[in-house]
């Protein structure tokens, strides 16, 4: 052994038995850490040029996530390890079990890192990136840390995996309540993805939690939620199937966005028609071929059942909110940025303290917020000045003077 060797070249040369000692093993491990780095960096060079080479020539952003994850540098011990499972027996069985251990270790830290290799590629796939697949990998790391604890104590204190297992059986209660939310955070990550209840990037509104915006990540325990004001909200996995939430991406999905909003119409503003107010209608256009139509019918049915129009009242009648609806429907067919493929009415609604609701019921073709609210702003600037067309008023609160 070189040890022994160089212990009695020390002694031949007047050094004690005890400096020999402290001297060979300074030796032997300088010796050996030089053989360990100097093979690292050899094989890290070797592995890295490969996996760059492989990179350039390939369309996949796999392996460049491969290298932006330090997968090669940690494939690099693997070599150097080998040498220690090699030289270390002969001189130390203590060094020899921390070796096993640290095996145990870099093993668990490199499927780590492939396994957030594959979670950056998912994350930058579009086909991909709805998955949550960060509640899988943590659960895989969970068990294999796991594992990897019970095996480096093992080897460390050289009883078997049975032991462990036994006495962490024995445990289970406790191991269970400490790790709750994880465990109903895992089932709760797989009804999310069976059902597709959740995706990365949905646009979700959980009022009880605070949370309106997109989803920016799922993993095990937690949802992360990035509102609209640039906050972020965390809402426990589990809550997204115990609890109540709207996900808007089925309307980001279809082919327009709900219009939804009433004019609150003054009831005294509402009235029969005389024919000098029809005619002035007339001349909007939107309106004219209706109304000449159904002014026609309408004098045609009184007509025919003699019916007294010395009181407007009498018979069937044109009224200024009538036509205003029908207005509201000709113009939300016409406007080009609204989708007349879905639903699209003009209603009304049962009359409130305010006023009379005159309820807009359409979509806009484009999904996009910002111009969303525009059309919709524009849609309504437009009708709040035609009001006065029709000779109707909508509701105002009253101004009360300071006190």
């Amino acid at each position: 052994m070189f040890y022994e060797e160089i212990i009695t070249f020390l002694t031949s040369k007047g050094l004690s038995e005890l400096v020999s000692q402290g001297l060979a093993t300074l030796i032997i491990v300088a010796s050996i850490s030089l053989v360990v780095i100097v093979i690292n960096f050899i094989t890290k060079k070797i592995i890295l040029s490969f996996f760059k080479r492989i990179a350039k020539s390939t369309s996949s952003s796999f392996d460049d996530l491969l290298i932006k994850n330090k997968v090669p540098g940690l494939l690099s011990y693997i070599p150097s390890l080998f040498f220690l499972f090699w030289i270390i027996p002969t001189y130390s069985n203590t060094l020899y079990l921390l070796i096993e251990a640290f095996t145990v270790i870099l093993f668990i830290l490199t499927v780590r890192a492939i396994l957030n290799t594959v979670k950056d590629y998912f994350k930058s796939s579009d086909s991909l990136k709805h998955i949550p697949v960060d509640s899988y990998i943590q659960v895989i790391m969970i068990f294999i840390w796991f594992v990897g604890i019970i095996l480096i104590l093992s080897v460390l204190t050289g009883r078997e995996v049975g032991t462990f297992l036994a006495s962490l059986g024995a445990l289970s209660a406790i191991i269970i309540l400490v790790f709750r939310d994880t465990i109903l955070g895992f089932v709760s990550s797989i009804q999310i993805t069976v059902n597709d209840t959740v995706r990365i990037g949905d646009w979700i509104t959980m009022k009880g939690s605070n949370a309106d915006g997109n989803v920016i990540e799922v993993n095990l325990s937690t949802v992360k939620v990035q509102n609209f004001d640039n906050t972020i909200t965390t809402i426990p996995t589990y809550k997204l199937v115990s609890d109540s939430f709207i996900n808007w991406r089925g309307m980001s999905e279809s082919d327009g966005r709900r219009i939804k909003r009433s004019l609150l119409i003054k009831p005294s503003s509402i009235k029969f028609l005389d024919d000098e107010e029809i005619e002035s209608l007339k001349k909007i256009h939107l309106l004219s071929d209706y109304i000449k139509k159904i002014h026609k019918e309408i004098k045609s049915y009184n007509s025919s059942n003699q019916v007294d129009k010395s009181m407007l009242i009498n018979g069937r009648n044109l009224t200024n909110l009538g036509i205003f609806r029908e207005y509201i429907q000709r113009y939300l067919k016409e406007h080009p940025d609204t989708n007349d493929n879905l639903t699209m009415m003009c209603r009304q609604l049962q009359p409130t303290a305010q006023g009379i609701p005159i309820q807009i019921y359409a979509f806009s073709k484009d999904k996009e917020w910002t111009k969303y609210e525009a059309l919709t702003s524009d849609i309504f600037d437009h009708l709040l000045s035609s009001v006065k067309y029709f000779n109707l008023e909508c509701f105002e609160l009253n101004q009360f003077p300071a006190q």
